[in-house]
């Protein structure tokens, strides 16, 4: 889907911009190329800066519930200084570098319900323009699809997807915001938590990977999640036993939130598991559990994962959230 805007800011007769990002889903860290075509309007225009702008579509909760808006995350100067003559075309080629942490948006090809764009700003005279905006596809990178698919295997069902405005205590996040994938859990963890939620924050030399079990009412109770903490590295994917391992991550987390139940007086637990686990409970707010979201219910069998759009609600909705870029500019949170 391409989006074509004429230059408002130069009213009619202005240049107009249409950005053409490289086929296919690109992952966290990976090169997003493309090019940004410009076609001259009814004057020469000095062209100053191109700039392209990593945006998504973020939940915020707050005391009043939770609402929605834009931010944005990454900001790249493609190209600029140069004169756009009247009527005349010009392609500007990019290559840019994803943050490690961008989401992602599909699994298998199919989509999530993430809503990412890439917009385009142009300066031109000194007045800028928002004059396009293009959706990003992202894929998992391969310890992220690795774990996905463990959790499938293992009889996990993915329920939704989506980003939450805020950051993760404890943890190297870089981005203002952060990706849950939401997981019905397997058959044999059903009596201990309802959903369990997994977060990617990746960087060049590993990833950490959180995960979050539900507030459960029951005995041991007390209003709170337990969260827990892994890292692995991106060379892990082919020589790790990726069922075994989640199993034994999923195992560590409904024991410590058995433990933490049984003594809830302490608000912290470190198992120290070989230097890579660590577990806590969240006390100040800085970790916030998701609402359902708008996210596409995902069966998980043992022949791996399967996405489906339910009434294909799902996918009208991604659209419309697209499309709301435009009039949401200025609805982020700060």
């Amino acid at each position: 889907m391409v989006f074509k805007r004429l230059l408002g800011s130069l009213g009619v007769g202005g240049p107009t911009v249409d950005t053409v990002l490289a086929p296919g889903a690109t992952a966290p860290g990976s090169t997003l190329s493309g090019q940004v075509h410009l076609k001259g309007g009814s004057g020469d225009f000095d062209i100053d800066h191109i700039t392209l702008e990593l945006v998504a579509r973020v939940e915020a909760e707050h005391e009043d519930g939770e609402s929605h808006g834009t931010v944005a995350f990454d900001r790249f100067v493609v190209g600029g200084g140069f004169r756009l003559a009247e009527g005349s075309e010009q392609s500007v080629p990019f290559s840019v570098t994803l943050p490690w942490e961008t989401p992602i948006t599909e699994l298998y090809g199919q989509g999530l319900g993430i809503v990412l764009g890439v917009r385009t700003e142009l300066s031109v005279a000194g007045a800028k323009d928002k004059g396009d905006l293009d959706p990003l596809a992202v894929g998992p990178l391969p310890a992220q699809e690795a774990i996905l698919e463990a959790f499938g295997q293992l009889g996990f069902g993915f329920k939704s997807a989506d980003l939450e405005y805020g950051r993760i205590g404890g943890t190297g996040q870089q981005l203002p915001f952060y990706q849950e994938i939401e997981l019905a859990p397997a058959p044999q963890y059903a009596h201990a938590v309802n959903e369990i939620e997994a977060t990617f924050l990746a960087t060049p030399g590993g990833m950490e990977v959180i995960l979050e079990a539900d507030k459960r009412s029951g005995l041991f109770s007390d209003g709170h999640d337990a969260v827990t903490r892994f890292t692995v590295g991106h060379d892990d994917v082919r020589h790790q036993d990726w069922n075994t391992l989640v199993d034994s991550w999923v195992r560590q987390l409904v024991e410590h939130r058995a433990a933490y139940g049984r003594h809830a007086s302490y608000g912290h637990s470190d198992y120290g598991h070989s230097g890579h686990y660590e577990s806590h409970h969240d006390h100040d707010g800085g970790h916030h559990r998701s609402g359902p979201g708008m996210g596409t219910a995902i069966a998980a069998g043992a022949a791996g994962l399967a996405v489906g759009v339910v009434g294909g609600m799902v996918a009208a909705e991604v659209i419309d959230e697209v499309g709301d870029f435009f009039e949401g500019d200025d609805d982020g949170e700060d």
